[in-house]
């Protein structure tokens, strides 16, 4: 359902004061955007209504720019995910109102919030009827040298395989397969375990780090050095 068919009491900004700014002021556009976004009232409801309007816009470029990554591309779908996604990009930015600096734009602070999850939308929409491996299985098995490879690399590649085997949990192997070599992106990744973005992106920093300890640990990386100064 879009925004233009909910109550306009659903995306409301709860808390917030007018403020008095004059146009142009802290970077502002001609519209006080802040302050008639913050007053109860006919002002705040066509101030909703054109801001909806523009992220619809932002969004719709966003997503056609994605395209080639939609199962299906068409009109319909295009313009659902546009729609959607300025729904849940209005609602996040009113739920940060507050914290608009002036430093650009207002508008163009907007298009930010639209942009980003227009393109959340389609990898989202992209990956809904793909599977995620998530099973811990052996996917790191050494397949072998080609003819143009050189030793030293048939080398690495195992000592990696080895250092994946041995020094990550079957969580973090689970989370280096699907982010690193299955290349799933990470909102997705995170829809799917419930968890979120952050706790994923500690994961990967504790496997990177896990990997690099061990691969110096058995000679195939130089230990970090320090500097001249230092103790």
């Amino acid at each position: 359902m879009t925004l233009a068919r909910r109550s306009r009491e659903d995306v409301r900004p709860q808390g917030l004061q007018p403020q008095a700014v004059r146009p142009g002021e802290r970077g502002q556009d001609a519209t006080d955007w802040v302050g008639a976004l913050a007053l109860p009232g006919p002002e705040q409801d066509e101030a909703l209504r054109r801001l909806h309007e523009l992220m619809v816009r932002a969004a719709r470029h966003q997503v056609w720019r994605m395209r080639a990554m939609l199962p299906r591309a068409d009109a319909r779908t295009c313009d659902e995910l546009a729609n959607g996604a300025a729904d849940e990009a209005l609602t996040a930015l009113l739920a940060k109102l507050d914290t608009f600096e002036g430093r650009s734009r207002f508008t163009t602070w907007a298009y930010k919030f639209a942009i980003l999850q227009a393109a959340t939308e389609v990898r989202r929409h992209a990956w809904a009827t793909r599977e995620v491996a998530l099973e811990d299985t052996d996917m790191w098995r050494d397949a072998g040298p080609g003819p143009e490879q050189q030793a030293e690399a048939a080398d690495l590649g195992q000592a990696v395989a080895r250092a994946i085997q041995q020094a990550l949990t079957p969580y973090q192997r689970r989370i280096a397969l699907a982010l690193l070599v299955d290349q799933v992106p990470i909102d997705v990744l995170a829809d799917r375990l419930g968890t979120t973005r952050g706790a994923l992106y500690k994961a990967l920093h504790d496997v990177r780090a896990r990997l690099r300890a061990h691969l110096v640990a058995t000679g195939h990386m130089p230990a970090p050095t320090t500097s001249a100064g230092g103790s």
